[in-house]
C-alpha cells in the first residue's frame, strides 16, 4: 500500500522502448518517472575525520552539505524494497539538495514509486562512476549488502563514508535500526554544520523536480533545514575499518589480468592490487585432494600449510569465515591482519594474528595434487583458479597520514550510546548476536 500513497494520482502510460540496456525514455511521463545518467551530477565531496578528544572514534566533516547519496539494498527482500522507497521519498524531501543513486536493476524496481528522479549507470560503469559521485552509501540488509557495496569501492582509495540499517538475517556489521533512519539522515547530513547555520525561513524551497542543486545556492546549504543543527561538536561517529589490498601474481612475477566481467573486480588485478574488507580465500574447491601453499610472512618462508584452504582477513572479517575455522575475533580498531588455516593437516598449524604493516605471499606449491585452488575475495570468487607457481600478495593499507590526515578505510557511520562510546556496539553484537559465552543449554 505503501507505493500507493507516494504514486502521484496521474495515469500511467506505457513505457517507449529502452534506446540502451541502462536508460529510459519517459518524454510522456511526469519527470518523476525517470532514470538519469549518474554522470550528470555533481562531483563528489571528500569529507575530513577529525580525531575527537576521547574515544578512539572519528567526527565526520563535511565541507559543504552532502548531495549524492548512492542507496544498495537487499535483494529479493520486498519488506526492504518498501523501505528504500520511504527513505529516498522521505530524504529527497527534506533535504531539497539530495539525489539518490541507485544500482541498474534496482532502479528498474523503485523509480516508478519515487518522487524524484532517480540516478544509475550500466553495471560495467557504475563503480568508477561512484567513486566520482558518490558521497555517502546507505546501505539497507545484512553483511552481505555491506560487502557488496564496499566490493564497488575495490579499486577506490577513498571510500564514502557508510550508513548501514540492519535489515539482513545477522547484521554485526549494521548499526542503525530502519525506524532510526530519520535521525541517522540527520546527523550524517548535518555533520559539519555549524551553530549558527540555521534560516529563519520554515520551509526549503526545493527545486525543480530532480534537478540538482548548486551548491551556492540558499536551498542547498546547511541554513535552509530548520531546526537541524547539531553544532560543532556533535559531527557523526566514524569508525574507520581498515582493509588489506590483495593482488594475484603469475609465476614469473606478472599481475593476473581478470575478465573485465569477473565480480568484484571488474578489471585488472594489477600490482597496485585491490581493497578487501573481509577476507582473502584460496581453497581447494571440489578437488579431492588437499592444498599445499608456501606461506611467506614478511619476506621470510613460515610454513608449507597443507590444508583445505587459507584465509587472510581483516579485523572486520575475523567474525565471518575466519571465526568459523577457529581464528581469533579481534576488535575493528585493533591495527593487526589474521592468517588462519581450514582444516589444516597438522595441528600444530594454528591460526595467527600479525602486525597490520606485515606483507603474506601465499605461493601453491608445486607439489600440490589438484589442479589449482579457488580464489574468492569478501565471498565472491573472481572467477578464476591460482595455478601451482602463482602467488596471492597481500598488503596493509594505509590511512593515517598525519593527525587529521585520514584516507583509506571504510567510513562506518556509528550510532551514539548514552554513557559509552559507539563502538560499544561491537561488543553488544558479540553478545546479542553471536551469543558470545552463551551458556550451554540455557536460553535467555
Amino acid at each position: 500500500m505503501l507505493s500507493a500513497i507516494l504514486r502521484p494520482r496521474c495515469a500511467r502510460l506505457p513505457r517507449l522502448p529502452r534506446s540502451r540496456p541502462w536508460s529510459r525514455n519517459f518524454s510522456l511521463s511526469p519527470c518523476r518517472y525517470e532514470i538519469r545518467s549518474v554522470e550528470t551530477l555533481p562531483d563528489r565531496l571528500i569529507p575530513k575525520y577529525e580525531e575527537m578528544q576521547s574515544g578512539d572514534l572519528l567526527s565526520l566533516r563535511w565541507p559543504a552539505p552532502p548531495r549524492n547519496i548512492f542507496v544498495v539494498k537487499k535483494d529479493c527482500a520486498p519488506e526492504v524494497t518498501t523501505s528504500l522507497v520511504e527513505l529516498a521519498n522521505y530524504a529527497t524531501s527534506t533535504y531539497p539538495s539530495i539525489s539518490i543513486i541507485l544500482e541498474p536493476h534496482t532502479a528498474d524496481e523503485v523509480h516508478a514509486d519515487l518522487q524524484a528522479p532517480v540516478y544509475s549507470a550500466p553495471p560495467d560503469q557504475l563503480p568508477p562512476a561512484l567513486h566520482n559521485k558518490a558521497d555517502l552509501t546507505v546501505t539497507l540488509g545484512g553483511d552481505g549488502t555491506i560487502l557488496h557495496a564496499s566490493s564497488l569501492f575495490a579499486t577506490c582509495f577513498n571510500v564514502p563514508p557508510v550508513l548501514s540499517f540492519s535489515m539482513g538475517t545477522l547484521g554485526f556489521l549494521s548499526e542503525w535500526k530502519f525506524a532510526e533512519y530519520k535521525r541517522a539522515l540527520r546527523e550524517v547530513y548535518m555533520s559539519g554544520a555549524g551553530v549558527g547555520d540555521r534560516a529563519p525561513v520554515l520551509d526549503p524551497q526545493p527545486a525543480a523536480a530532480g534537478d540538482p542543486l548548486e551548491l551556492g545556492s540558499d536551498t542547498t546549504g546547511w541554513s535552509s533545514i530548520r531546526g537541524k543543527s547539531m553544532g560543532v561538536s556533535r559531527g557523526a561517529r566514524i569508525l574507520m575499518r581498515n582493509r588489506l589490498k590483495v593482488g594475484l601474481f603469475t609465476p614469473d612475477g606478472q599481475p593476473v589480468q581478470q575478465d573485465e566481467h569477473s565480480v568484484p573486480m571488474r578489471g585488472t588485478l594489477g600490482p597496485e592490487g585491490v581493497y578487501v574488507m573481509n577476507e582473502l580465500l584460496l581453497h581447494r574447491g571440489k578437488e579431492p585432494h588437499l592444498a599445499v601453499v608456501d606461506v611467506y610472512v614478511g619476506g621470510r618462508f613460515l610454513t608449507e600449510a597443507v590444508a583445505d584452504g587459507i584465509i587472510i582477513s581483516t579485523p572486520t572479517g575475523s567474525t565471518a569465515y575466519s571465526l568459523s575455522s577457529g581464528g581469533s575475533i579481534v576488535h575493528p580498531l585493533v591495527p593487526s591482519v589474521l592468517l588462519t588455516p581450514i582444516c589444516a593437516r597438522s595441528l600444530s598449524f594454528r591460526p595467527l594474528v600479525l602486525p597490520a604493516s606485515t606483507p603474506i605471499t601465499l605461493r601453491l606449491s608445486e607439489k600440490n595434487r589438484g589442479r589449482e585452488l579457488e580464489v574468492s575475495i569478501d565471498g565472491v570468487n573472481i572467477g578464476r583458479g591460482m595455478a601451482v607457481g602463482m602467488e596471492a600478495r597481500v598488503w596493509n593499507e594505509e590511512m593515517r597520514h598525519g593527525k587529521n590526515e585520514w584516507q583509506g578505510g571504510v567510513p562506518c557511520v556509528m550510532r551514539r550510546i548514552t554513557g559509552g562510546e559507539a563502538h560499544d556496539g561491537w561488543v553488544g553484537g558479540l553478545n546479542g548476536l553471536l551469543k558470545f559465552n552463551h551458556p550451554f543449554g540455557e536460553e535467555r
